[in-house]
């Protein structure tokens, strides 16, 4: 039988499982394999003895010592009580125990972090003298760029630029870079601003190369941001001319835009360097043509000029200064290879043709309104006288004076061709002869006009000073205005210019009238005249006229007065 199955014979009431582990009954079970049959069968009452032995000392025991069993209860009566109050405590206390752990943990975060701060304090009393130079920084920029101090400004800046990078974590840096960053937009502005003002080379020299440090424009960028300051001083400097007199203001535009280009081209040209093999030139960017930016500027501002030029000519009263002026302009402009004067030459060539025009056409409606006026009956003697200058050599016509429209015409005519003379285009010789010939045309086609209304009322006198009047027309005015034009325009000269003999030259027309078509109109009027034919010959022409012999100023109109008797 084994030790569980006698266990569960012994005590068919416990379970075995505690019994097998329970040293006192393991211990008796191995007695009781030593016991033989015999003792085996006194074995229950033996121990039936031995347990009422037992049971008889616990009752005197119990007697002996009841007091102390009673204490004893009530003891572990009192100790099961305040135990389970300390069960509850404890479990109470078990519950908090988290909580406190948390409280604990909180209060170990936050004291570190205090005892960090107390640390950084601490170090922060102590370095106080080097902090206070970087908060400083700011303001520190800010005093240089006011007063001017712009290489210590860059110094700082960099600075400030390399201590945020390498302390980028750290938040003052950040903010000191930003306060530093706004004082260096404010420089900027400052040095383009000086720009735009009237400064030296030098003092442009130092201004870009502090542009060029400051690393924020492209070396293209640098020359278009130099390009545009310069044009506001320069738009700045020919808004501040006067305009009352549009001559005056004229000359000095066209000074005042000769001196400050040209101090922009030495200024450009000493600043940046368009030398392939310059520096600055290798590390700018290749695909931007460089060169041509300040060429397209330069032609860009030329175009401006040549425009005011342009606008401004048709006020102007001598073209010959205004026209000296900008020869010399454009002189000067070509020992930086940008001379123009090839683009001045077509717009004085139009403004000169279409004041000469205008003059021209002034004339024609002068005589057209005297010649109303003008009456021929008894018409037989001159009235009329001219006042010439005893120094001149070419004088007008005295017929013409007894024919005040006649005369006063060619003193408009003299007026046009003396202004002119001051300053003759080669290119409009067809230009003034053509209108010229169709101005005396004009006046040719009024006389017959007259002619045809007035016949029937014309006395025999009368007749006779209209053909008088034809004939000064005829005979005196339109040769007088072909010297004019000779003296103004030498055929010899003309025809060097252009290659070709004097012969070549009358036979082409060129500054020649077409008399015949001019008195046209007028033909059958005058008498006939027989005249002998006398072959061209080459020297004759530039022995009758030359260029000196004629008195050309603005003082012709007062040389020939016309005053009625």
């Amino acid at each position: 039988m084994s030790r569980n199955s006698l266990l569960a014979t012994l005590f068919p009431s416990e379970s075995t499982d505690e019994l097998v582990y329970n040293p006192p009954i393991q211990d008796y079970l191995t007695k009781l394999g030593t016991y033989k049959i015999k003792d085996l069968n006194t074995e229950p009452d033996k121990l039936k003895q031995e347990a009422l032995v037992l049971q008889e000392q616990i009752q005197e025991l119990a007697i002996t010592n009841y007091k102390t069993f009673i204490e004893t209860a009530l003891c572990s009566k009192d100790l099961f009580t305040k135990f389970s109050v300390i069960e509850d405590k404890v479990n109470d206390l078990l519950g908090g125990v988290p909580i406190f752990e948390e409280k604990c943990e909180t209060f170990g975060e936050v004291s570190s972090k205090i005892n960090a701060l107390r640390r950084i304090d601490s170090i922060t009393l102590a370095k106080s003298a080097q902090i206070l130079e970087i908060l400083e920084i700011p303001q520190l920029m800010n005093s240089f760029i006011r007063d001017g101090l712009y290489e210590d400004a860059l110094e700082l800046f960099n600075y400030v630029r390399k201590l945020s990078f390498k302390h980028s974590d750290v938040a003052i840096f950040k903010n000191i870079n930003d306060d530093v960053n706004k004082a260096w937009i404010l420089m900027l502005h400052q040095l383009l601003s000086q720009l735009r003002q009237d400064i030296s080379l030098p003092k442009c020299l130092q201004i870009v190369g502090h542009l060029r440090r400051m690393d924020i424009f492209s070396e293209p960028e640098l020359r278009l941001k130099f390009l545009q300051t310069r044009t506001y001083w320069l738009e700045q400097q020919l808004n501040s001319l006067g305009k009352e007199d549009p001559t005056v203001h004229l000359t000095k535009t066209i000074e005042v835009t000769r001196i400050n280009l040209f101090n922009i081209l030495t200024q450009y040209s000493a600043i940046f360097n368009d030398d392939e093999r310059s520096p600055l030139s290798v590390a700018s960017d290749k695909s931007i043509n460089q060169p041509l930016i300040f060429k397209g500027w330069v032609q860009y501002q030329i175009g401006i000029f040549v425009k005011t030029l342009d606008s401004c000519l048709d006020n102007v009263t001598s073209f010959e200064m205004i026209l000296d002026q900008c020869m010399y302009f454009g002189h000067s402009f070509s020992k930086v290879g940008c001379d123009f004067r090839h683009l001045l030459i077509p717009i004085f060539t139009k403004h000169i043709q279409k004041r000469f025009v205008s003059n021209v056409a002034k004339a024609d409606r002068s005589f057209m309104k005297n010649i109303e006026k003008f009456t021929l009956i008894d018409k037989n003697n001159p009235s009329k006288s001219w006042k010439l200058n005893k120094e001149d050599t070419v004088r007008p016509p005295e017929s013409l004076l007894e024919f005040y429209p006649l005369a006063e015409y060619l003193n408009n005519i003299l007026t046009a061709l003396n202004q002119l003379r001051l300053c003759p285009p080669i290119a409009l010789i067809d230009e003034v002869v053509d209108t010229l010939q169709a101005s005396m045309l004009l006046i040719a086609k009024c006389l017959q006009k007259l002619y045809s209304q007035e016949q029937q009322a014309f006395s025999v006198n009368s007749k006779d000073a209209f053909t008088r009047l034809c004939m000064c027309f005829s005979d005196d005015l339109v040769p007088f205005v072909q010297k004019c034009i000779h003296i103004i325009y030498p055929p010899s000269h003309i025809a060097s210019k252009l290659g070709i003999s004097l012969k070549n030259l009358q036979e082409s027309g060129t500054t020649f009238l077409d008399k015949q078509e001019i008195i046209s109109p007028i033909s059958h009027l005058l008498p006939v005249k027989i005249e002998p034919v006398v072959p061209v010959v080459e020297t004759e022409v530039p022995a009758v006229i030359e260029p000196e012999v004629i008195v050309v100023s603005d003082e012709v109109e007062s040389k020939v007065d016309i005053s009625e008797e």
